[in-house]
């Protein structure tokens, strides 16, 4: 089986994780909260490692770094909903700060690999 290159980003891995995480918490969600919250929060967690990966395949590292870009605003956007979920009582205060620890991470790593993509896209350009 071959790997592609999005696959050896460690932000992606830890994309990845985190999308997982999302998915497992949401399902205990209300179920008022199907087409909300929940579908939300799945949407924007896959976004970020979706986001990574479609940037991988990307030629120019302006291209790149736009779509590192996307994903640490889809990361941005789920801690503003897992916040809320806090506040709603969705989550328990460990689920709350396992979360947001795991999306902090992934914040630390796009921004990491965004400044990288932007370094080498000014010195080529």
């Amino acid at each position: 089986m071959s790997v592609f290159s999005f696959e050896r980003l460690i932000a992606w891995q830890k994309g990845r994780e985190l999308a997982l995480i999302i998915y497992k918490t949401t399902k205990q969600f209300l179920k008022d909260e199907t087409f909300g919250l929940t579908s939300q929060m799945r949407r924007c967690s896959i976004s970020i490692a979706s986001n990574l990966a479609e940037g991988s395949g990307r030629n120019s590292y302006k291209d790149k770094a736009r779509f590192s870009e996307i994903a640490y605003g889809s990361s941005l956007e789920l801690l503003n909903q897992v916040i809320l979920c806090y506040d709603f009582e969705y989550l328990n205060e460990n689920e709350y700060l396992l979360v947001r620890e795991k999306n902090t991470e992934v914040n630390m790593l796009i921004d990491g690999l965004y400044k990288s993509q932007m370094m080498k896209a000014n010195q080529y350009s």
